[in-house]
């Protein structure tokens, strides 16, 4: 889901005309993706279905830009997939109270990354909307993270 919602919102900002400068690390990150991707799939010896997952990819990208409704749509449900996966992270901690699988640094470097995009996106209402809702998700999930690990460590 994380590659998909990438090329969502490369492809939006790219449909939409925004500056580069809003949308720059997109395609960096989703060239690391499907290298690192590449690289499982093909060591797993599974390359006929990632070239399977490489044709969806490319008929999605441009599928998705066919009507100016659909693009909207992709964007807003790339935002509740992804507030969606910290809400079930935050369940997992809550229900285990053991932050001890989940990194703190990593969650840390999301609220730094949250954080700063929202000066970019700033004149964009429906990227600003996403960016502050996985800002506020980020914090949390890492103040669970160590909340649960200081709890840990005085038992």
């Amino acid at each position: 889901i994380s590659l998909f919602s990438l090329l969502v919102f490369l492809r939006y900002h790219i449909y939409y005309g925004y500056p580069l400068e809003t949308y720059l690390e997109f395609p960096i990150v989703i060239a690391q993706d499907v290298i690192l991707l590449s690289c499982i799939m093909h060591f797993s010896g599974k390359v006929r279905r990632a070239c399977f997952y490489a044709l969806v990819y490319w008929v999605g990208w441009y599928m998705i830009t066919l009507q100016k409704w659909i693009i909207d749509l992709a964007m807003n449900l790339c935002t509740l997939a992804s507030a969606a996966s910290r809400l079930v992270q935050l369940q997992h901690l809550w229900e285990t109270k053991d932050a001890r699988q989940a990194s703190a640094l990593t969650w840390g470097m999301s609220v730094y990354a949250s954080a700063g995009k929202l000066q970019t996106a700033f004149f964009f209402l429906l990227i600003l909307i996403r960016f502050i809702v996985m800002l506020i998700l980020n914090i949390w999930v890492t103040a669970t993270i160590l909340h649960y690990r200081k709890i840990k460590k005085t038992d």
